[in-house]
């Protein structure tokens, strides 16, 4: 168990290189913050586009500028983007050098204000599948539905036209402004530089205006401040992995805890739960989800557990279970993807996944720690650990001769006293006779009444009198 909580105090020095990276992202009051949206839209940008938003928020920056070339992703990562944007409490602006094709043109319009390289384009939005082909019919007639609702709710809340946003997606939507047609049915819209900055009826059609750079958009929008670029690092990506797989680690971490619990002297389980467990904070909070107070909260509920075990077995449950809660509450706290000015109380939007990865994990856990409760007394590696540490001398049932057997005349309901911590392997006295014994899997304290519940010529299986 020191082993175990040793390794644990590691995440300390693990979260100081995220630390270490931000250092470098000095971000000051009305700065504004350029942030690099290139390539392909899939989970590790929106992770890394996540923690760039909640930066610049937390550092009161005057406004933000995506600058976008991308030819597009994944429709569910787009949405999560869209999302991410939409929560943005500072001004938001895209500036698209080259490309937004596909989902990049759906996110470039959950932005306040689009400007545009020279030589650049936005639109071509279908769905399409994985490998490139159309989507059947009524799985497209689903998707584009659900899509031209979400994009032209996010298109009028930052002040573009919905319709654009419409036809980028789907080839049987007409945009009409006054009695001008501008895109009729039959093609999905894609949008020039020119195109997008024409301006009908005195406002444009769809950008801002037309810049050489991110510079030059600076100064056209009468940007105030310095401009801050934050750029994603390998971090992004780890942190994605682990906050996908963040059940299996913390499976992982739990069957190992107890494992720890449960063979004394066996330190390679109690390194690996410790090494999940900063696996997952590490993780959650690369990904802006966690922060140092979990991690607090999550030790002290480790320490409340040890002093429950270590000192206060049979004899109070009140450090246990206080401990049990924050260690619970601080893995739930973890996942919690909160923005800055949101209320302290998650939604039930806010608690449905990380809800759901704890619920899966615990339940798997739960499953499997039966089973190793059940069969892992039985096996020689457990029975070499359990027993490692000092006994009163005394031969074991199993090992016994046969006529020492018959004359101690084991059998249910037989009654002696635990000499060892019963953990849940350990000895006990049976008509001054020392036994080798095991208990269901639970804990029994030393010099503890015990009745024999089960004999099987291997094992002495024992619970606590009363």
């Amino acid at each position: 168990m020191k082993t175990f909580l040793r390794y644990l105090l590691m995440l300390s020095s693990l979260a100081m290189l995220p630390r270490q990276m931000e250092a470098r992202e000095v971000i000051h009051k009305g700065d504004t913050v350029v942030v690099p949206l290139r390539g392909e839209i899939s989970p590790p940008l929106f992770l890394f586009l996540r923690r760039a938003v909640k930066v610049a928020e937390s550092a009161e920056a005057g406004a933000i500028v995506f600058e976008m070339d991308t030819y597009g992703g994944r429709l569910d990562t787009a949405a999560d983007i869209t999302s991410v944007m939409n929560h943005a409490t500072i001004p938001t602006y895209t500036f698209i050098n080259s490309n937004a094709g596909s989902a990049g043109a759906l996110i470039a319009l959950a932005t306040q204000h689009i400007y545009m390289s020279p030589v650049s384009a936005i639109g071509a939005a279908a769905p399409v599948l994985a490998t490139g082909e159309d989507l059947p019919a009524t799985e497209r007639e689903k998707t584009i539905s659900y899509w031209s609702a979400l994009i032209r709710s996010s298109a009028t809340r930052n002040g573009h036209n919905p319709d654009l946003g419409e036809a980028f997606m789907t080839k049987e939507k007409e945009v009409k402004i006054g009695d001008r047609v501008v895109h009729p049915k039959g093609s999905l819209l894609t949008l020039t530089a020119q195109e997008a900055t024409e301006k009908i009826n005195g406002k444009p059609l769809l950008a801002d205006g037309i810049a050489d750079s991110v510079q030059d958009l600076a100064q056209k929008a009468a940007l105030k401040g310095q401009l801050v670029a934050l750029d994603p690092s390998g971090f992004e990506r780890l942190a994605f992995w682990i906050t996908q797989l963040a059940p299996l680690i913390l499976l992982l971490g739990i069957i190992c805890a107890y494992l720890e619990f449960k063979i004394p002297g066996a330190s390679l389980p109690g390194i690996i739960a410790a090494l999940c467990f900063a696996l997952f904070f590490l993780g959650h909070y690369l990904a802006g989800l966690a922060g140092w107070e979990v991690v607090a909260l999550f030790v002290l509920g480790v320490v409340l557990v040890l002093i429950e075990v270590l000192f206060f077995a049979h004899s109070t449950i009140v450090f246990g279970v206080v401990g049990v809660f924050l260690i619970l509450g601080s893995l739930l706290w973890a996942m919690i993807d909160r923005y800055p000015g949101e209320t302290f109380l998650p939604t039930g939007g806010m608690l449905a996944v990380p809800l759901r990865n704890l619920f899966l994990a615990m339940l798997a856990a739960t499953v499997v720690i039966m089973i190793l409760a059940r069969y892992l007394p039985r096996t020689s590696i457990y029975r070499r650990f359990a027993l490692m540490t000092t006994n009163p001398p005394g031969p074991s049932l199993a090992g016994a001769p046969r006529e020492f057997a018959t004359a101690l005349a084991l059998a249910p309901g037989m009654e002696g006293a635990a000499l060892t911590t019963l953990r849940p392997s350990g000895k006990a006295r049976f008509a001054n006779h020392v036994v080798d014994v095991v208990t269901e899997g639970e804990f029994i304290p030393a010099d503890t009444p015990v009745t024999v519940i089960q004999t099987d010529g291997m094992r002495v299986v024992v619970k606590q009198a009363g």
